[in-house]
């Protein structure tokens, strides 16, 4: 079983069973504590599958109208309340960051989580800015907004990816 470190957060390792490599726990003791004890864990909690939520019911409004030409408001709407979901999760994140890490982003345990956050955020805002500008036909904007989506599949994978392995690793290290 191959193992991969999944934070630069203390000196502490843990060796999964029958893994070579050691793995850093993603929270340094008084990181977990932290995480454990703020409402922005449960915020976070509760955005994340509302977004996941939002983005599905989105994906399939937008294939619609990609596959009908019908449906071209309710698209519109649902991308608009998605984008407006993600800055919302992507602020409490921030100041989640800040409560567990002290810094608001890009905390080493997290860092390329965010990076790709930020592209995420680049393509939501330009559907935004392109719809509002009237830049792009509807057609184009629906590709940009599955562009937006495949980019939050990717950056959601990173996040579920990183907490199974922090899970992982808490259970070998209790």
């Amino acid at each position: 079983m191959s193992v991969q470190s999944i934070g630069q957060n203390s000196g502490q390792s843990a060796v999964f069973r029958g893994a070579k490599k050691s793995v850093t726990p993603l929270y340094t003791p008084d990181q977990k504590a932290r995480r454990d004890a703020t409402r922005w864990t449960l915020v976070q909690g509760v955005l994340a599958p509302l977004q996941f939520l939002v983005f599905l019911v989105s994906f399939g409004l937008v294939l619609r109208y990609l596959g009908t030409g019908t449906g071209y408001e309710a698209a519109t709407a649902s991308i608009i309340l998605k984008t407006g979901v993600l800055l919302l999760i992507m602020v409490t994140g921030a100041i989640w960051e800040k409560v567990v890490f002290d810094q608001y982003l890009f905390a080493p345990a997290f860092f390329w989580e965010d990076v790709f956050s930020f592209a995420v955020i680049a393509l939501h805002l330009l559907y935004v800015f392109a719809l509002i500008s009237g830049a792009f036909a509807p057609m184009t904007l629906m590709w940009i907004a599955l562009a937006a989506y495949a980019t939050y599949v990717v950056n959601a994978a990173q996040f579920v990816w990183k907490l199974r392995l922090a899970r992982l690793s808490a259970e070998v290290v209790a």
